[in-house]
């Protein structure tokens, strides 16, 4: 019998809860009461690699308690025979739009761009998420229990991102995942360039202007780190608070991480130089269409590369990609996970996964689906800092669980009943889970996802 068993799960969701319990804008996320359960006779993939076959997964008090076969089950607990379904960790969507680019796609919805300027820095995303987005329901459906919302990237620096559980609430700070760090949303290439690029006083205009107004920001970010540390050793007066150079100067810090929209190969290699010059690192880079070109740099430098199946072509800098492309990065020992960028995509990620897979399967990459599956977890939150809590099915981690009526990376399977903190927040044989919005009562039949 293969089992692994948590000593203490909410011990451990207490010390995770303790970053933010002391800041005004910290997490005001609660789980709410989850009922023990067990799923029995199922293929399950742990979302780490490994996959086990005809085996049983045990919730109790909202975390994963066991994993294996012939589990013992206790008395009280709701046993669920999978009868060879598949069961997965919930998806993790690591670049979403949701909420501050909400459905339907009004200018009243369109939050997610400051294009106030090419630095706004300042800006949090959290600050313009619309939790009534009938877009969180339709994720949900999809499989897809925390994401990862940014700002858009007209900006070199367009503010500060936020990881959310999807969860019905009535503000971003009742989705908020408790203890993520933020993100940092910079843009490489053309749409910062092509957003200020009008008029004779407009910067910048070229990648050239982009790369020299990020270095000049974090000539200012350092010296205004230097300055509060000096004023915290009692050596002058600290500088005036600034919002932006506080987000920067947090990310020199090693507390905010860097999440980079840039698509060629070239760009990506000027932003690891940058990092270096200004001892910082890049979490990860974005839709990086050009990344199989430079899988060799991302492994040694530890950064990830985000990426879409199969979209390209869209503009220039979005050309020159490969099918193959999150395989390859793979295969080159880095970080590799698939994105969805798109209302629409993230409803299917899985589906997403097994385009890459079936191409990279036809080059003789040999990609399973126990290690596809880590291109939606275990990679996915190490993206975004919260490796220790989910993404896996493993002991002591919080239960965010898919149950599929099959082989998730089959086109005809759908997923049957979803989990967040061990609290069922999808059954398609309940008609009040997820709970209705007002979005879908205009559909015919009152057809939801």
């Amino acid at each position: 019998m293969r089992v692994q068993s948590v000593i203490s799960g909410l011990a451990a969701a207490l010390l995770f809860q303790s970053a933010l319990a002391d800041d005004p804008w910290g997490s005001r996320y609660e789980a709410g009461n989850a009922a023990g359960f067990a799923i029995t006779g199922a293929t399950i993939l742990l979302g780490n690699g490994e996959r086990l076959d005809d085996a049983d997964l045990l919730v109790v008090d909202g975390r994963i308690e066991a994993v294996g076969s012939g589990l013992t089950i206790p008395d009280g607990i709701e046993r669920i025979a999978a009868d060879g379904r598949w069961v997965t960790p919930g998806l993790i969507d690591v670049h979403s739009h949701l909420g501050v680019f909400g459905t339907p796609g009004y200018v009243a919805h369109a939050d997610g761009n400051e294009m106030s300027g090419p630095n706004t820095a300042n800006v949090w995303a959290e600050h313009g998420i619309w939790p009534q987005d009938p877009g969180f329901v339709t994720a949900l459906a999809g499989g897809v229990t925390t994401l990862h919302i940014l700002p858009g990237s007209a900006n070199l620096f367009g503010g500060r991102s936020v990881t959310v559980k999807n969860v019905p609430a009535r503000s971003a700070a009742e989705m908020k995942f408790p203890g993520a760090p933020h993100g940092l949303k910079m843009a490489c290439g053309e749409n910062p360039k092509r957003v200020y690029g009008q008029g004779r006083n407009a910067a910048p205009v070229t990648r050239m202007g982009n790369v020299a107004l990020k270095r000049e920001a974090w000539i200012s970010a350092a010296r205004y780190r230097d300055r509060l540390a000096a004023a915290n050793d009692g050596n002058g007066d600290p500088p005036d608070r600034d919002l932006g150079l506080e987000t920067l100067a947090a990310v020199l810090d090693g507390e905010v991480l860097i999440q980079n929209h840039c698509y060629r190969a070239d760009e990506m290699a000027i932003m690891l130089q940058m990092a270096e010059e200004f001892d910082f690192h890049i979490t990860a880079f974005h839709h990086a269409t050009e990344a199989y070109k430079i899988g060799d740099l991302l492994a040694e430098t530890g950064t990830c590369a985000a990426m879409w199946a199969d979209w390209w072509g869209f503009k220039l800098e979005a050309w020159d990609t490969v099918r193959e492309n999150v395989a390859m990065v793979d295969a080159a020992g880095a970080c590799a996970v698939l994105h969805s960028d798109s209302a629409d995509d993230i409803q299917r990620l899985n589906q997403e996964v097994a385009k890459t897979m079936a191409a990279a399967n036809r080059a003789g990459l040999d990609v399973t689906p126990e290690r596809a599956i880590t291109w939606l977890t275990a990679n996915a939150v190490r993206m975004l800092g919260i490796a220790d809590e989910t993404g896996t099915l493993e002991p002591g981690k919080a239960a965010d669980v898919v149950l599929w009526d099959g082989d998730p990376f089959s086109v005809y399977t759908r997923t049957v009943k979803v989990w967040i903190d061990g609290v069922k927040r999808l059954d398609r044989g309940d008609p009040v889970l997820p709970p209705d919005g007002d979005f879908f009562h205009g559909t015919r039949d009152g057809v939801r996802p």
